[in-house]
């Protein structure tokens, strides 16, 4: 690498051998004497929308007061600490996500692909509603090297729920670039790692390179030593911490493929995929360093897929995760249930709270960053879409937190994307079936 200039571009990356890695801000690329405003160091708004599957117990998610000073519910109990940042909002509706007449009933099918747009899924083709990630992938990502990310944790998240009326495609992603274009949600935790830091049109050709060169880092030795030497100490401590994640990263994808059991007589073993609780935050841990590497700004994250047969035996639930959420009422089964919800907002708070001890311009990735965590259906038992648990988390400095927001009946969710988009200064008029701004937020 030679450096003509007293100062590091923002966008640079270390190459070698076919490989490409981002770096996180250093103070070596902001230039000296230059107001933050014109530097690098400008904080970037990032965005992501995260998806729950079947719903919630909704007298365990939805606190008991409104305004400031609630109580957190069972569910959300692990955002405590992030309470400044967590804004909860009640009443809130996807009515096009059931449809209208005969086509009314609330379905598994439909509930993911209108999360993220408030517009109906057709039957016998696939056409729903650009979903908000996108709209802001073509307006806050297009300088990065991924305008957006999709990403999920469930084996079937790649297909989905299969249904006799709408197909595969609307229950296997919350992504929309186009009414009739869905983006796959990627779950296999090395190939998400590749896309980010390697390259390779195929699979053979990936795993051909993966071969010949067993670490991204050892591809670029030089190009390291050689930045490091022009650093200052400062910025030697991040990019050394930047780069240990990478390697830790790596010694834990390359763990888990050395599970390769093949040599066992097991039938129809995932090489590859690690046990659920490793895979969800390892996800996790690959779209932080996403972020800290300037890759992307825009993701989604689908926690499970509709009608997921995964369990949670590392909590103590045996359960597969569908069949549970139909608990009929039993108290037991309920209990079960929300014991696996509140876990998902253990990882989710596990994530949160990497961002906000990740440094990013004048602030932390958490400041610069909005998370709405919610689903698409309310009650999993009865198969109903209002009231939807829907909250969201983080900065933007324009949105309040420490907040319980009382919507109007029946308000519908888009109201609130339709609001994000509001607050960083993307003037939109609608965003699916949305009637309005949300006031409050």
């Amino acid at each position: 690498m030679y450096l003509s200039k007293k100062h590091i571009p923002r966008r640079t990356f270390l190459r070698g051998a076919g490989m490409l890695l981002g770096l996180p801000l250093l103070d070596s690329m902001i230039p000296a004497g230059t107001r933050l405003v014109h530097t690098a160091a400008l904080p970037k708004s990032r965005f992501c929308g995260i998806y729950i599957p079947h719903g919630a117990t909704m007298d365990k998610w939805t606190p008991a007061t409104e305004g400031s000073g609630f109580a957190l519910p069972e569910t959300l109990q692990p955002l405590e600490k992030l309470r400044d940042r967590l804004t909860i909002v009640s009443n809130l509706a996807h009515p096009l996500a059931g449809g209208k007449g005969s086509d009314a009933g609330a379905d598994h099918a439909r509930s993911a692909a209108v999360f993220l747009s408030g517009a109906h899924p057709e039957k016998g083709t696939v056409h729903g509603g650009k979903t908000i990630d996108q709209v802001l992938a073509d307006r806050i990502g297009q300088d990065t090297p991924l305008p957006s990310l999709e990403v999920a944790t469930d084996v079937r998240g790649g297909g989905g729920f299969c249904d006799r009326d709408y197909g595969c495609s609307y229950a296997g992603t919350i992504s929309f670039r186009t009414p009739t274009t869905p983006l796959p949600m990627e779950n296999d935790p090395r190939k998400l790692f590749i896309r980010l830091f390697g390259q390779g049109d195929n699979a053979a050709e990936r795993a051909r390179l993966s071969k010949q060169y067993g670490s991204l880092l050892d591809m670029l030795t030089g190009e390291v030593n050689a930045l490091q030497r022009s650093l200052g100490p400062s910025d030697k401590r991040v990019l050394s911490d930047y780069l240990e994640t990478v390697r830790e990263i790596e010694r834990r994808i390359q763990k888990t493929e050395a599970r390769d059991l093949s040599h066992v007589d097991i039938p129809n073993a995932p090489l590859g995929t690690p046990p659920f609780d490793e895979h969800i935050n390892l996800m996790f841990d690959l779209v932080a360093l996403a972020y800290q590497a300037n890759m992307t700004r825009v993701f989604t994250f689908m926690m499970a897929a509709e009608v997921s047969g995964q369990t949670y035996n590392h909590i103590g639930v045996s359960d597969a995760f569908h069949p549970l959420s139909h608990h009929n009422n039993e108290p037991a089964k309920m209990d079960r249930l929300v014991k696996v919800q509140t876990y998902h907002t253990q990882v989710f708070a596990k994530f949160l709270d990497k961002l906000a001890a990740m440094p990013d311009g004048d602030g932390t990735m958490l400041d610069h960053s909005l998370f709405l965590y919610g689903s698409n259906m309310s009650n999993s038992n009865a198969h109903n879409h209002y009231p939807l648990p829907t909250s969201f988390v983080g900065g933007w400095k324009t949105v309040k937190g420490n907040r319980h927001v009382v919507a109007p009946e029946k308000t519908p969710l888009s109201n609130v994307l339709l609001t994000f988009l509001d607050k960083i200064n993307i003037s939109q008029d609608k965003l699916g079936d949305s009637t309005g701004k949300l006031v409050d937020a």
